[in-house]
């Protein structure tokens, strides 16, 4: 039997130490944050869905123009970021949550959405580049592209979606696991995230008038209403008998 002091005994039983000679499970796989060894040793990030199952339903072909109006905006909402900040400087106020996000806005972040939408074009939506593609094209740290990506999302420019993918095995042998013990190794991995240009609707308001969308007539909006009006009473005359 083997006999611990006091603290060590006191630590055992909060999970912070191991006895010595003791190892770990699974096959000494490093232990998750909550102390239990992750089933595969190679952890999937929150959020992902699997590569291949959903594309389809994200991606959107962009119609003629569409990217190039989204990177004007997205450059006048640099301007507008700037101004702001400037502004807020000069009256000592602070920014709003909507203004922040512009405020968060660089050129580096613009130089990014730039590269999306040239992908968006060329790819009929479909944009699914790596980081070490997008530092490439745009001459960026891999640091300042995932800082860009955060910033474009939070402002609505971008919709963003993570992925995994299923690790195929060479020769139809068993991979072996990432941390060296025995046993099957991690048959899921992180692959590259989704992307999808968007046009931020709740700051369409702090942009020039001339990239705002038309409104909508008012002959538009009676003729709606009015037909509003008349299925409603058509509904009303009807019986469930």
């Amino acid at each position: 039997m083997t006999a611990f002091t006091l603290g060590e005994a006191t630590a055992l039983a909060l999970g912070r130490v191991r006895p010595s000679g003791t190892a770990l499970r699974s096959g000494g796989r490093t232990p998750a944050r909550s102390g239990a060894p992750h089933r595969t040793g190679a952890p999937v990030l929150r959020g992902s869905i699997e590569a291949g199952t959903f594309e389809d339903l994200f991606f959107a072909v962009p119609a003629k123009g569409e990217t190039d109006r989204l990177l004007r905006m997205a450059r006048a909402a640099l301007d507008a970021g700037r101004r702001l900040k400037r502004a807020a400087r000069v009256e000592a106020r602070e920014l709003s949550a909507t203004e922040r996000t512009l405020a968060a806005l660089t050129a580096g972040a613009i130089r990014v959405y730039e590269e999306i939408c040239t992908l968006a074009r060329l790819n009929a939506g479909r944009v699914f580049p790596t980081y070490d593609h997008l530092a490439q094209a745009t001459a960026l740290g891999r640091a300042t592209v995932a800082r860009a990506l955060h910033a474009l999302e939070a402002a609505g420019f971008l919709l963003r979606q993570r992925r995994f993918k299923r690790v195929e095995e060479a020769g139809g042998e068993p991979e072996a696991p990432a941390s060296g013990g025995p046993g099957r190794g991690p048959r899921y991995a992180q692959t590259s995230n989704a992307y999808r240009p968007l046009l931020p609707g709740r700051i369409l308001g702090l942009l020039p008038r001339w990239l705002r969308p038309a409104p909508i007539p008012v002959d538009a909006l009676q003729h709606a209403q009015a037909r509003d009006e008349e299925v409603a009473a058509m509904h009303a005359t009807l019986s469930c008998r």
